[in-house]
C-alpha cells in the first residue's frame, strides 16, 4: 500500500482507550478505544460498558447500543471522513465526519431522524467535550446527551 494520507494524521488525537462519560443522570460510564488498522488506512473503534446501572433511565437500559464498533475511512476527494458504525442494537448507520482545529464533528441525514456530534478536543488531547443533537426535519434540531471522553492511555 502506498504511504497513509496525510489528512488521516488528524485523527491521531483519538488513537488509545478513553473513559465515556454521558451526562445523563444515573447512566455511569462506557468506554472506547481507537487503533489503526491496515498500516494506517482505517481508524477502528470499539465501544462498551460494563455494567448498565440500575439507576440509568429505563430507555437507556432497554436501549443501549452496546457494544458497538465502526471503522473510519478517508474521502480524499471531499477532505472528510466516512464512519461505518454498528451496534448491538443491530442499528447500522453511515456516518460523514471532519476532525480538524481540534473540533470534531459527524452527522447523518436520515428521513426523521438526522443527528450531529460536535466535540471539543482539550489542548493537551486529553479530553473531548461533546454533545449529540437530533433534528426529524433537518431544520429544528434539540440535544439528544452530552457526553465528554477522558484519555486512559
Amino acid at each position: 500500500m502506498a504511504e497513509r494520507h496525510p489528512a488521516l494524521a488528524r485523527l491521531d488525537v483519538l488513537v488509545g482507550r478513553w473513559t465515556v462519560r454521558p451526562k445523563v443522570p444515573g447512566l455511569g460510564t462506557a468506554w472506547t478505544e481507537f487503533a489503526w488498522q491496515e498500516n494506517g488506512a482505517y481508524l477502528h473503534q470499539v465501544s462498551d460498558v460494563d455494567t448498565i446501572p440500575d439507576t440509568a433511565p429505563k430507555q437507556w437500559r432497554d436501549n443501549a447500543p452496546f457494544p458497538m464498533t465502526a471503522v473510519i475511512g478517508l474521502d480524499d476527494s471531499a477532505d472528510e471522513f466516512t464512519m461505518l458504525y454498528a451496534d448491538a442494537r443491530g442499528v447500522h448507520r453511515v456516518y460523514r465526519m471532519t476532525l480538524a482545529d481540534g473540533v470534531w464533528r459527524m452527522w447523518r441525514s436520515a428521513p426523521g431522524f438526522n443527528q450531529r456530534f460536535t466535540g471539543t478536543v482539550g489542548a493537551d488531547g486529553r479530553t473531548v467535550d461533546a454533545r449529540w443533537e437530533l433534528s426529524t426535519d433537518d431544520v429544528t434540531w434539540s440535544l439528544d446527551f452530552e457526553v465528554t471522553y477522558v484519555r486512559e492511555s
